[in-house]
C-alpha cells in the first residue's frame, strides 16, 4: 500500500472510492483498464489519506441530503479495510450527518458493519449492492480467488435480508465459455430469490475488455483454461462488448425468472431506486441529483 492527499473525495454523482487498486484477484476485473490512468500496480493500493476528512467536510457542508455511493471503482472491503477502518469512518459521519449510502462489494466482510447499516437504514436508506457471477463454488475460487464465494456472499445476503436491510445483485459479468450457462443463470436467480433482493442488474450476458484488463484477462485464462483465450481471440478480436453466443437465451431466462419471482429487472428503475433519498417516517423522497 501506498498513501496519497486528494483534493475532494466525493464525484459529481455523491460515488466516493476510498481506495484506488485491489487484492481480490477476480480475472475480468474492469479497473484494470488504462483508461483510469492508475499508474501503479494494481495490488499496491492507494489510501486517500485524507479521505475522511474531505468527506467530513462534504457531508457538512451540502445543502440537501442525498444517497453516498461506494464500491465503482475498488471494493471497499479489501482486506486492507480491515486494517485500516476507513469505510467504518466513512460510515460513521453519513450516519451522523444523516445521508443514505449504498455499498457495492463481493465480501461478506460487509457484515463488520451491519450494526451501523441498520442504524442509517433506520434513518434513511442504506443498500448493499453484492456481485454473483457464478453458481459454482469451484469455478468461484478460479475467476475470483481472493474474495468471498458466492455461497459466503449469499449467506451475507440473508444476514442483510434478517437485518431489514435492502440488496440488489449485479448479475456481471458473465464470461463466454465458462460460466454463461442455463445452469449458472438459474442457479444464481434461485438464490437471490431466496435472499429476497429487491432487484438484479444485468447488462447482457458477457464482459467488457478493453486495454490494461483484457491482457490481465488473457493471461489468466492461459493459466486457468488453456486454449481458451485463442477461443476468444478468434471470435472477438479486440472488440469492447463481449456477448455470449447464448446471450439472447440467457436473457429472455434472466427477465423471466425476475418476473415470475418478484425481482425488479429493469436497470433503469433499479438504479433510480438506489439514487433515491429516502427520510424515513417523512415521506419525503429526494433524488441523488436533487
Amino acid at each position: 500500500m501506498h498513501s496519497v492527499t486528494v483534493k475532494g473525495i466525493l464525484s459529481a454523482k455523491n460515488g466516493m472510492n476510498l481506495y484506488r487498486g485491489c487484492s481480490h484477484g477476480c480475472i475480468y476485473c474492469d479497473s484494470r483498464s488504462r483508461c483510469y490512468h492508475m499508474e501503479h500496480a494494481f495490488e499496491d493500493i492507494e489510501v486517500k489519506e485524507n479521505a475522511i476528512e474531505l468527506l467530513e467536510h462534504a457531508l457538512r457542508h451540502k445543502r440537501r441530503k442525498c444517497m453516498i455511493g461506494t464500491g465503482a471503482m475498488t471494493d471497499p472491503y479489501i482486506p486492507l479495510e480491515l486494517e485500516l477502518g476507513n469505510l467504518r469512518k466513512a460510515l460513521e459521519l453519513i450516519e451522523q450527518y444523516g445521508f443514505g449510502v449504498t455499498v457495492q462489494t463481493k465480501s461478506e466482510r460487509v457484515l463488520r458493519d451491519l450494526d451501523l447499516l441498520r442504524r442509517i437504514n433506520e434513518k434513511t436508506k442504506c443498500v448493499v449492492q453484492m456481485t454473483l457471477t457464478t453458481y459454482d463454488e469451484e469455478l468461484c475460487r478460479k475467476i475470483e480467488p481472493h474474495v468471498s464465494t458466492t455461497a459466503e456472499r449469499f449467506a451475507t445476503l440473508m444476514r442483510l435480508r434478517e437485518a431489514g436491510i435492502p440488496t440488489v445483485v449485479w448479475l456481471s459479468p458473465i464470461l463466454p465459455f465458462i460460466n454463461d450457462t442455463r445452469e449458472n443463470i438459474a442457479g444464481i436467480l434461485e438464490l437471490c430469490e431466496e435472499a429476497g433482493v429487491y432487484g438484479v442488474i444485468s447488462f447482457g450476458m458477457g464482459l467488457t475488455l478493453r486495454e490494461g484488463n483484457r491482457e490481465y484477462f488473457y493471461k489468466q485464462l492461459d493459466c486457468l483454461f488453456p486454449g481458451l483465450k485463442e477461443k476468444y481471440v478468434r471470435i472477438y478480436g479486440n472488440q469492447y462488448e463481449i456477448a455470449s453466443p447464448d446471450n439472447r437465451r440467457l436473457m429472455r431466462l434472466f427477465h423471466q425468472t425476475c418476473e415470475e419471482s418478484g425481482m425488479l429487472h429493469d436497470n433503469e428503475k433499479i438504479f433510480r431506486y438506489l439514487h433515491t433519498f429516502e427520510e424515513k417516517g417523512e415521506g419525503r423522497q429526494l433524488s441523488l441529483w436533487d
